[in-house]
């Protein structure tokens, strides 16, 4: 393994792309060749330095000096004065902007790092790397110490359940792939991550991809497989990349492919890419994308580990669970089960997004509370303000108030709060928030990508939508509510997939903490959230405003009048509840009620 005395990452968001980036990266090459200095400087790609308004950048090692604002012409200098003199060039130092990794920032004292081991730790596209960090240790003990039902014992007794999800025990999920006689059998990895504003599966992919592929050859090897697939959504292009690179440099390591490490168990692996399709996340609907057919779902039984992928016996578990397996494996299964609650052992990883003060990923062990969710780990609500909600499963999961707060993570608690666990999205909401308006933006969502396969989520999801759009705009009736609760309780009864049968969740959740929410939109024709516009009205104060008539002067239409150095009024009727009227105010006259 080689040993550099310097490491320069070097930013290839999209911001930086479209700054040269790229050609910087190549004259850095250059001119490390040039100097002699490229066996000494190991240079790298990374997602995110800073906030790319100052790109090109980059950020070097050991030192931890961050550069921006380069360009191609700069990088003789930088290197001459860098990696020659062992100086600092300081005119291209952006002293005021510290690293930070705005998805992934160092674990708090509550977090414990399984699956996000390694991320941002290790070089995602070297290998050696992963074997620096006991990497394919688990599959040399497989391989040579163990047969497919201690494998499939070992998990078991770890507890491991899938984390896309639905919470399955993986051992039995993986014990009955083995015992389906038909052949050939298939390994498949979910990582067709489609919930809004969910990164996990993306990052380890992008981070420690080698996890990913050893947890594969391991379930391959316990249910009996030779060949496997990760489906990846195609908006994922770094990911993608990423895996191509690990799974090459894992076969040419003799890892992947024939008699793997000399032993009689061949398995191989490719990507496959989806297009967007957020029902694909649904295993069937995944499988029968990947045969190259309409990814729709299919009634299940029979399921997947009897008749899968191109009606064989398959294995499908996402990006989270795979990962998990080889530190299972290599630390043990009481390891494992010593993290967790009694039901839901080990950690799991979640997207925390929202008005909470520290975003990005955290990985936890199962059993803390929301609240320390939210206030240890997230650092409490952003700008003082009051919590009132969290939104737990992704958008077809249940939306919990302040009184939730003390509930444990895990499945079944989750599940009986009337939420779920999901992929692993948190949303957190303050006082600011409208709960009808929330449910009608993941009921927009849901509907538009339902498949249309089956009539209760292609039919049922449209009215429902129809029916919150109307009470957001201030148009709702009395029956309004006993109509959603009707429909709800029937989309999730006869829908065809998980997808369906999820989309009511956040109406079914918000109707019963927030009742008096919709309530006040349909009956007082108020929103107290003062989010949905038509329901909400800009007024000017009396004794405040100065008459100065910049408001009236910026209305674009014309809703605004009064005399100079008199209070001016707003027509409610004309006015198209814009803001720009109090945003140009300077005395904080004009109010929301």
């Amino acid at each position: 393994m080689k040993f550099y005395r310097s490491h320069v990452l070097v930013c290839v968001d999209p911001e930086c792309l479209k700054k040269g980036a790229h050609e910087v990266m190549d004259a850095l090459q250059d001119e490390l060749v040039a100097q002699g200095l490229i066996e000494e400087v190991q240079v790298l790609e990374t997602s995110r330095i800073g906030g790319c308004d100052q790109g090109p950048e980059l950020m070097v090692y050991p030192e931890g000096v961050h550069y921006s604002n380069l360009t191609a012409d700069d990088i003789a200098f930088l290197v001459e004065e860098h990696f020659l003199k062992g100086r600092v060039a300081q005119k291209f130092v952006t002293e005021e902007k510290a690293f930070t990794d705005e998805e992934l920032s160092a674990p708090t004292a509550k977090e414990i790092r399984v699956v996000l081991r390694n991320c941002g730790k290790i070089d995602p596209e070297n290998i050696e790397d992963y074997i620096a960090e006991d990497g394919y240790q688990a599959l040399g003990k497989v391989l040579f110490e163990s047969t497919p039902e201690q494998v499939i014992d070992e998990v078991l007794k770890s507890g491991l359940r899938g984390r896309g999800g639905a919470g399955f025990p993986t051992g039995k999920k993986w014990q009955f792939a083995r015992a389906s006689q038909s052949s050939p059998k298939y390994v498949i990895c979910n990582a067709d991550e489609g919930d809004p504003g969910a990164f996990m599966n993306r990052r380890v992919l992008e981070g420690d991809p080698h996890s990913v592929i050893e947890g594969m050859i391991i379930a391959a090897y316990a249910i009996g497989a030779n060949q496997g697939y990760i489906y990846c959504r195609a908006e994922y292009p770094i990911a993608v990349k990423t895996l191509r690179i690990a799974i090459d440099q894992a076969r040419n390591l003799g890892l992947l492919g024939k008699n793997i490490l000399g032993s009689d168990f061949s398995f191989d692996l490719e990507v496959r890419m989806g297009a967007g399709a957020f029902v694909c996340g649904e295993e069937t609907a995944l499988m029968a994308s990947i045969e190259g057919q309409r990814g729709e779902p299919r009634p299940r039984p029979p399921f997947p580990a009897v008749k899968g992928l191109f009606a064989k016996p398959s294995n499908i578990n996402n990006v989270e669970t795979y990962a998990n397996i080889p530190q299972i494996i290599f630390r043990g299964a009481e390891w494992f089960a010593s993290m967790g609650t009694e039901k839901s052992k080990g950690t799991k990883t979640f997207a925390l997004a929202g008005d909470v003060q520290h975003t990005g990923l955290i990985e936890i062990p199962f059993g803390l509370t929301l609240r320390e969710i939210v206030y240890d780990v997230g650092g409490g609500i952003k700008d003082g303000k009051k919590f009132k909600a969290i939104q737990t499963g992704g958008p077809m999961g249940g939306c919990l108030p302040e009184s939730y707060l003390d509930l444990p993570v895990d499945y079944e608690a989750l599940t009986q709060a009337g939420s779920m666990m999901g992929s692993g999205g948190l949303v957190i909401m303050d006082e600011d928030t409208c709960m009808v308006d929330i449910a009608r933006f993941f009921m927009d969502f849901t509907q538009d990508e339902s498949c249309g396969k089956c009539t209760p989520c292609r039919v049922g999801t449209r009215r429902i939508l129809e029916i919150l759009e109307r009470i957001c705009a201030g148009k709702g009736q009395p029956e309004d509510l006993d109509t959603l609760e009707y429909l709800c309780a029937q989309i999730k009864e006869d829908s065809l997939c998980g997808l369906g049968q999820g989309a009511p969740t956040p109406v079914i959740s918000t109707l019963k903490h927030f009742r008096k929410e919709y309530e006040a939109h349909i009956f007082e024709k108020r929103c107290p959230a003062k989010v949905c516009k038509p329901l909400i009205r800009y007024e000017i104060i009396d004794g405040i405003c100065t008459g100065c008539t910049v408001c009236a002067r910026n209305c674009p239409v014309n809703a605004i009048s009064g005399e100079r150095r008199t209070t001016h009024v707003i027509d409610p009727d004309v006015c198209i509840r814009c803001g720009i009227c109090m945003q140009v105010c300077n005395f904080n006259a004009i109010v929301i009620n």
